[in-house]
This record gives structure tokens, sequence and C-alpha cells, in this order.
């Protein structure tokens, strides 16, 4: 780490040379829909182009906040700028450490930074990249995540099963993204390791459930039936050629899929309700994501967060993303989920998969 020490001593006087660039980027950040302000900031943006390297981290900060029409504007005055300072080799390497690790500047102007650095001083980016396994962007943590796959791969084969485990253990426990997740669970489940993805995501996977209600025409959507109203497990309602009552349903998919089709049949043209409890150990912001190929609404107690009436047009991991405020204590998740009249093998699907977790994705797990 003697390099990076080195470097931060020297970031202010780097930074003291930047222009000053606070209108112009202003004018990028002022870009709007439909065009507005797309003249002002052709001129602003020239200008930053031809700025002084120094001024990288200043462009980079105007990042945080921009809507993200301006984010490309001042992404790709960065990318001009930049690639002209490493020809000269003028890139303001200290300075950009230290936006880097301002974990205050935007998730996508730190990785824009990390880049710049690597580009410049691939020795320095090997030495930064461990402080990113636990940094608060995804994106930045899959470099670290990547070598220590890639320390595991190595011990493996040097018959070092031991560190193998150790070094994807720790890989697993920084990883947020889908695809690194599951190579590691992998390598440490050939290893003989146990690995809990419901617990690592953060997945609910205990609900009440209750169907089906008639969502003929599409109806169903904006229906309000009794769950919506209100939570009596014991009652039960007029559902479609059937009663509709409440059962309880565990998962047991480890990406937290709860499929309304195993307690209820394939049924089509029918809503589905899952509710179920989390237990906060404090007033906190959270984020509720969600992966539902169906149309779907969600309440947390008692208030709408998100509704969407769209049917079969793919579910993943984290399709969407709620910010939320839990509270202290018991928290009362409600999902609707309706199918439609399609009878196509792909559209066969009736479920969604949900998880609790802060912004950075790190599971927040329920109290009990």
């Amino acid at each position: 780490m003697k390099t990076y020490t080195a470097l931060l001593l020297i970031a202010t006087a780097w930074t003291a040379n930047a222009a000053d660039l606070s209108k112009p980027i202003e004018t990028l950040r002022a870009v709007k829909k439909e065009g507005e302000g797309n003249e002002a900031a052709a001129k602003a943006w020239g200008e930053i182009v031809k700025a002084d390297p120094a001024s990288l981290p200043e462009v980079l900060k105007g990042m945080n906040g921009a809507n993200p029409l301006a984010e490309n504007w001042l992404r790709t005055a960065v990318g001009v700028l930049a690639d002209e300072a490493l020809k000269a080799k003028k890139l303001p390497v200290p300075a950009l450490v230290t936006f880097l690790k301002d974990t205050k500047n935007s998730p996508g102007a730190r990785v824009v930074a990390f880049d710049l650095i690597h580009r410049a001083d691939e020795k320095l980016a090997e030495e930064l990249t461990p402080t990113l396994l636990e940094d608060p962007s995804s994106d930045l943590r899959r470099h670290p995540v990547a070598k220590l796959i890639e320390a595991g791969d190595a011990a493996l084969e040097k018959k070092d099963n031991a560190a193998a485990i150790v070094a994807f253990g720790k890989g697993l426990g920084g990883a947020r993204d889908e695809d690194q997740i599951k190579v590691l669970a992998k390598k440490l489940r050939d290893l003989g390791q146990k690995v809990d993805l419901p617990k690592h995501f953060g997945f609910l996977m205990s609900w009440k459930m209750i169907a089906p209600f008639s969502n003929a025409d599409r109806a169903g959507f904006d229906t309000v039936y009794p769950p919506e109203k209100e939570l009596k497990f014991d009652a039960v309602y007029e559902g479609k050629g059937k009663e509709a009552k409440w059962v309880d349903f565990t998962s047991t998919d480890e990406y937290g899929k709860i499929d309304f089709n195993k307690p209820f049949g394939m049924e089509k043209s029918v809503v589905g309700y899952a509710a179920t409890d989390f237990f906060s150990t404090e007033d906190r912001a959270a984020e509720i994501r969600i992966g539902c190929k169906d149309g779907w609404k969600i309440w947390l107690n008692g208030e709408l967060l998100f509704a969407r009436d769209e049917y079969h047009r793919g579910a993943k991991l984290d399709q969407y993303k709620m910010p939320c405020q839990l509270k202290k204590g018991k928290n009362t998740i409600l999902v609707k989920c309706c199918q439609n009249e399609q009878t196509e093998q792909w559209t066969v699907e009736w479920e969604f998969q949900l998880r609790v977790c802060d912004a950075t994705g790190t599971a927040i797990l329920a109290a009990k």
C-alpha cells in the first residue's frame, strides 16, 4: 500500500490545478428529455473536454445525482478528457484515488474513476482492489470478488482445498451479483461446504397464500379483493369456481420463488395474494426487491409501494427495486400476483421472488 499512501499525499496538489468548470458542468446537468438544453450542453461539453486533466475529479463529481441523460453527457466528456490525459501522461491519479475512496460520490462515477486508475497504473489498481470487497457499489465489488475466485482456483491447482475454501468463502461474503454468487456457491459445494443462498440473498421464504380470485378480462388487477382490505387468515371467500382459503407455504427454491401453482394448481385468469411478516431490529431504510413475470402489486404495512400490470415479459433477480422504510418490530408485506388468460407453456408461471436488502444488495435478515 506504499504507492497508494504516497499518491494520497499529493492528491491535493493535483486538485488545486483544476480549472473551475462549475458553469459548464451545471449546463450539462440541466439537460432534460426531448432534447431540452442540448444546444447549450454541446457548447459546455466542448469546453469541458478542452480543460486541464486536473479537472477530471470535478467533472466526475458532476455525475453525482445527475439524471441519466446528463450523466451520459458527463461520462463521455470524462472519456475524451481522460484519453487525452493518458496520452500526455497527465492523468491526475492521486485525485482520482481520493474521489474513488469517497463513498459519498455516486457509484457510477466511482466505477469510472477506478477504471481510469486501472488504465493509468495497473499496479495501483491491484493494490486498491482488496479494499473494495465491502464497497457500497456492487460494480466495484466485482473486482475483488473476481480476484478471490482466481486465488481459490490457484489454491485448488496446488491441492490446497483449505485455502480455496477460505478464498471462495470470502468472495461469496462480498459478492452481490448473481453470476458471481452462482459460481462461488458451486465451487464451495464441490468442496463439501454448505451454502445458504436464500439467507445470502435475503429471500423471504415462508408466506400465507390465498387464491384463486377472478382475473377475467384482466380486470382482477384493479379489483379490490378482501385481502387488500383485511388480513384475516382464518377467513374463507368466494373465489373463481371454488372457495379461496389461506394456506401456509414455505419455498424450497434456492432463489426464493413463491409458486402459486404448487398449493393452488395450474390456474389461469386468476389472482392470488401472499402475505408475510418481516421483523426488523430497528427503524431503518431498506429496499424490497422483487422478480415477477406476472401482473403484481406490493404493499408494506398497508401502503402501496409499486404495481406492474404486465404479463410474461420475463423475470429476473432484483427486477424491480423499491426503496422503503422499515419500522422496528413487525412489518407486513402483501403481494398480489395476477395470471392472465394465455395458455402457452411459457405462460404457466404464476410466481414471484422477493427479498429485503439494503441499497448495496446486502441482505437484511429478519429478527425472527
